[in-house]
């Protein structure tokens, strides 16, 4: 068993960055296990044809601004960033480290981690895994004899060249392919089982209140978070209106049935050469199956950042903080929710700014393991 680290943080995403920049401000040790081989969270693995500049907003991380580029790929761009984040702060980031399972030590207080390396004991988990190595495809009845892929495995147009694409989807990841499609496949039709709801004007701070509230009532309930579209509709964003002026819009319902050759509904025959299912993706979260923390309407209840039957144990970028702003701010909490309740272990800054022990800290702190 490897020396215990306290708290252990696992992911290094947005959310992940910013609960350890509060963590080391409140001066609680921890470490960052992080599955990919370089910084940069999900972004790293966009499609790199998503360019920096038709992005909606990328949130700043605490204390490190973001100046976005005229250019460059989303991908490399925000993987840039969260490098750089890393390296100025000297956050405890390690790599590559694969979380298998999070169980309740037998022998003492606390959590055991298994990973892909030693074994870890830690007194708190904040977990900060997202969902993009969650894909979901619903299934649908039929067969279909063509290629079909999730939107995470999307890599940009040119592989479509001349060929018949069924989109699925009502979302971003739909948004954004079909901004691309148009003029490089042979056709392109748009599929999705409610109609898309467009706004037009800034995402208010009522509007984003109003979501939150939302969101939060749900997992409150100890239901699974809806989809963030089914909440916030779509704004008019650039990928938006690239899609419109291409006539990519056109949204038709849901198919009733796959065929070998393309799609049914009723008696209607599309064909189709590819099926892109951007049709989202869900909470990674089976590595703390061991908690049994799911309720019976297969949700986790929290309470704030805390899911309710581990206290100890904080799920940020789930539910009401599933997008970067809501990120920021649920590290933040994570990180003050535990300080009330953990003994801090104070260390030296690293570049970047000083740790701030908690508080209500005793005098006498410990140094870091």
């Amino acid at each position: 068993m490897d020396a215990d680290p306290g708290i252990v943080v696992i992911g290094a995403g947005q959310a992940g960055l910013s609960a350890a920049y509060h963590l080391r401000r409140l001066g609680l040790d921890h470490v960052v296990l992080d599955a990919d081989a370089a910084p940069g969270g999900a972004w790293q693995h966009r499609a790199p044809s998503l360019d920096a500049s038709s992005l909606h907003r990328i949130f700043d991380l605490p204390g490190l601004p973001f100046t976005p580029p005229s250019s460059g790929s989303a991908a490399s761009v925000v993987a840039a960033y969260f490098a750089d984040y890393e390296r100025h702060f000297g956050l405890d980031v390690r790599r590559p480290v694969r979380v298998l399972s999070v169980s309740r030590s037998s022998s003492s207080s606390g959590f055991v981690v298994g990973t892909t390396g030693a074994p870890l004991h830690a007194r708190a988990i904040v977990n900060a895994t997202g969902t993009w190595t969650r894909p979901y495809i619903p299934t649908y009845p039929g067969t279909f004899a063509g290629r079909q892929l999730h939107y995470a495995a999307y890599r940009g147009p040119a592989e479509f060249a001349g060929l018949r694409v069924i989109v699925v989807g009502g979302g971003n990841s739909a948004v954004h392919v079909l901004s691309e499609l148009p003029g490089v496949a042979a056709s392109v039709r748009w599929v999705t089982r409610r109609p898309p709801v467009f706004h037009d004007g800034e995402f208010t701070e009522d509007h984003g209140r109003a979501v939150i509230a939302s969101v939060t009532a749900r997992v409150t309930a100890g239901l699974p978070p809806a989809s963030v579209v089914s909440v916030t509709g779509l704004g008019y964003t650039t990928l938006v209106r690239a899609a419109l002026a291409k006539g990519a819009l056109d949204r038709h319902p849901m198919f009733d049935r796959l065929v070998p050759t393309g799609a049914m509904w009723g008696t209607t025959f599309e064909p189709a050469d590819v099926i892109i299912w951007a049709t989202g993706f869900r909470a990674a979260l089976t590595h703390l199956a061991p908690l049994h923390l799911r309720e019976p309407g297969g949700g986790i209840r929290m309470t704030g950042t805390a899911t309710t039957r581990e206290p100890l144990v904080h799920l940020i970028g789930y539910g009401p903080s599933a997008s970067t702003v809501g990120a920021n701010r649920a590290g933040r909490a994570a990180a003050l929710s535990l300080a009330a309740v953990l003994p801090p272990h104070r260390f030296a800054a690293g570049p970047g700014g000083d740790s701030h022990p908690h508080p209500n800290a005793p005098q006498a702190a410990h140094s870091r393991a």
